[in-house]
């Protein structure tokens, strides 16, 4: 982006290039530099001699690489995806949660006799912070470094790594690559890396220069997959730091055990209660009846009913659901079995309840305010 930056305000040629060299060639290919080095490409003589280096080289992004040479020699120095031999790789088990996994990782750094400096890697940057934040107030001397920091943050935590003020460096990916420090002596992959080839970087960082290094990854039972595709990629089987994590672990110790099942719970107590008892609970929740002695209390608190003769005109009438809207005598006509039934009901419930007159006795001051007309627009 500099360059192209620099290239488009005048700043400088690139008609005297020679040599054009691409490090990192399968990632910056892989994360959509395709369209910028092209631009690159064509400014630059066609005479040039161009190199890329990388670790790894997926065949898909091998065909991308060809677009960019003519009559390519292939050096290897090592297979691809090898991991270096002076890297002495290890797996531990570690649960599910994340509290887990930093007990386990305290663990590590405290029994680890040769640490001089360890670089932690996390898959979320989010992970990063939280992990720093904890391992800090543990009182590791510890640094962060992930993509959102700014170049200034960056680059004076790597100066305190290289200088060994700092001594414990929390990383996302960013640092698996282009990070060249000698010195390192333990790895820890904190989570498990989603994409293999990022593994092989990841462990380069330690064991260089012909260096010894310790690599470490932490594993759970959800990890086995990418685990399969690290040890798939490398052709090596990583050894286990004790016993490995058991797949559905953790679902069997929610199971319960043969006392468990044996001792009545609540639950079975509600599972076993009648069917029928659920019948009147229903019928509560349609008209909820109340006790004889909170109904006589709320008579008691109730103000005093009006008469039926001194009803107001327009005040509303109690009326059943299901009565029909007919008359009292014709609901009492011979044969007019539906009617008479309505009626009966409407007139128990009229003496079972108490007449309910709208606001009662008191009613509100803003309700007896005169009202003005509406004036009509002509």
């Amino acid at each position: 982006g500099r360059l192209l930056d620099l290239f488009d305000r005048g700043r400088i040629l690139m008609t005297g290039v020679e040599i054009l060299v691409i490090d990192e060639a399968d990632r910056m290919l892989d994360m959509g530099f395709i369209p910028d080095i092209e631009r690159v490409c064509k400014m630059i003589p066609p005479s040039r001699q161009t190199l890329m280096f990388s670790a790894t080289m997926p065949p898909e992004i091998q065909r991308l690489a060809d677009m960019f040479l003519r009559d390519p020699i292939r050096i290897e120095a090592g297979r691809p995806a090898t991991t270096a031999v002076t890297v002495t790789q290890k797996l531990i088990a570690s649960g599910r949660e994340s509290h887990e996994k930093r007990d386990v990782l305290r663990d590590l750094i405290r029994d680890a006799s040769d640490l001089k400096n360890a670089i932690i890697f996390c898959n979320r940057k989010r992970d990063v912070q939280i992990l720093y934040r904890s391992l800090e107030k543990h009182g590791f001397n510890v640094g962060a470094l992930h993509g959102d920091m700014d170049q200034r943050a960056r680059t004076a935590t790597l100066e305190g790594f290289r200088n060994g003020r700092i001594s414990v460096l929390v990383a996302s990916d960013v640092a698996a690559r282009g990070l060249d420090i000698p010195d390192v002596s333990h790895v820890f992959n904190y989570d498990v890396p989603v994409h293999a080839e990022d593994y092989v970087h990841r462990i380069g960082r330690t064991g260089r220069a012909g260096r010894l290094g310790t690599a470490i990854m932490l594993v759970s039972d959800l990890d086995q997959k990418h685990l399969a595709a690290i040890e798939r990629l490398t052709r090596q089987t990583i050894p286990w730091m004790g016993e490995p994590p058991v797949p559905g672990a953790r679902a069997e110790r929610r199971r319960p055990s043969e006392a468990d099942r044996s001792r009545p719970s609540r639950r079975d107590d509600r599972a076993d209660a009648p069917v029928a008892a659920a019948a009147p609970r229903a019928k509560r929740s349609r008209a909820p009846e109340r006790p004889a002695r909170a109904e006589a209390d709320m008579q008691d608190a109730r103000p005093p009913m009006r008469p039926s003769s001194s009803r107001p005109q327009n005040a509303p009438v109690a009326r059943d659901d299901a009565a029909r809207p007919i008359s009292r005598d014709d609901a009492r006509q011979p044969g007019n079995r539906t009617g008479r039934r309505n009626v009966d009901r409407l007139d128990n419930r009229r003496e079972a309840e108490p007449e309910v007159l709208g606001l009662g006795d008191h009613v509100p001051a803003f309700l007896l305010r005169p009202t003005r007309p509406a004036r009509s627009v002509g």
